[in-house]
């Protein structure tokens, strides 16, 4: 899947513009998309490509994915991102756009360059409501919508009116740079990091914890361990990813509602490397979330063996 399948789009020696928010300095999904689109692409032997980021810093750039010289980070200065996407995109003949709320600036250049080609990308909850009325006008300017999975594809659809010969499903992979699975694990030392036995039941989120993404449903799991903790005692919930201190607060808070200050353990922040040794620690992923588009979270997981 590193050379994807934009055939019945892309003609050889094509010039592609792909817009993005953030390639390198966040660890989400959408992030981890970019990283891989932008190597596909660069790749390709039918393309030549530039990726303009409007909040990374160039010195962000990871050269496994494509070279530095195609990538230009903007810094967070909005304007000059937009000046610049601008600039180039016209002289471009096919634009990406990583996210919807880049749509503006693709639309933009759609109206001063009515030959080029506009692609957008569609991950899942951002296009899942009915948008505003100047948003959709701009939506149907696209010439392809890449749905990441075919839920979002017939949500965007019946809920946004899009035609159905504009939207193709592209399903998100497995980042190349994943870590391997390991045949000899560190599964001691991570039980006497966070207090474990080879007796417990270990379920396991990877996940950002941050309070605007209250949908992964990692409240759910505690809740529900409140339930059945007395039948299971030795169950236990890992929840591996970095936390912002409010999010943290409120679960903290449903925790000592159901006294399970023993039975559930914050990682914070955990390298790549480290994390083979704790998906084979834990017995099953768990993240009930009703937000996500496609969820690279389980294929990994799946990847390292671990039940769904």
């Amino acid at each position: 899947y590193l050379r994807w399948s934009y055939c019945n789009i892309m003609q050889k020696h094509k010039k592609i513009l792909f817009l993005t928010l953030k390639v390198f300095s966040a660890t989400g999904g959408i992030e981890k998309v970019c990283r891989i689109v932008g190597k596909a692409l660069y790749e390709s032997e039918e393309t030549n490509v530039r990726i303009f980021s409007m909040y990374d810093n160039e010195m962000d750039a990871d050269m496994r994915y494509f070279p530095a010289s195609i990538f230009k980070g903007f810094n967070a200065q909005k304007l000059k991102f937009i000046y610049f996407s601008i600039k180039e995109g016209i002289k471009n003949d096919i634009i990406i756009l990583s996210h919807i709320n880049l749509l503006p600036v693709g639309y933009l250049i759609k109206l001063f360059s009515s030959k080029t080609k506009l692609l957008l990308f569609a991950h899942g909850i951002e296009v899942w409501k009915t948008l505003p009325q100047w948003k959709i006008k701009m939506l149907k300017k696209c010439d392809r919508i890449l749905a990441v999975s075919n839920f979002t594809k017939e949500k965007l659809k019946s809920v946004n009116d899009i035609d159905d010969k504009k939207c193709v499903v592209l399903n998100n992979c497995l980042d190349p740079f994943l870590p391997k699975q390991k045949s000899v694990s560190n599964k001691s030392v991570l039980q006497k990091r966070y207090g474990f036995t080879d007796k417990d039941f270990i379920l396991m989120t990877v996940t950002r914890i941050a309070s605007d993404e209250q949908y992964k449903g990692h409240d759910k799991v505690i809740e529900s361990m409140g339930n059945i903790i007395k039948e299971f005692p030795y169950i236990h919930y890992l929840i591996v990813g970095k936390y912002d201190l409010p999010e943290k607060t409120r679960l903290d808070n449903i925790i000592k509602r159901y006294n399970l200050q023993h039975a559930v353990v914050f990682t914070g922040f955990v390298a790549d490397e480290e994390l083979p040794d704790h998906y084979k620690l834990a017995d099953v992923f768990i993240m009930p979330s009703y937000g996500e588009g496609f969820g690279i979270a389980f294929i990994e997981a799946m990847y390292y063996g671990l039940p769904v």
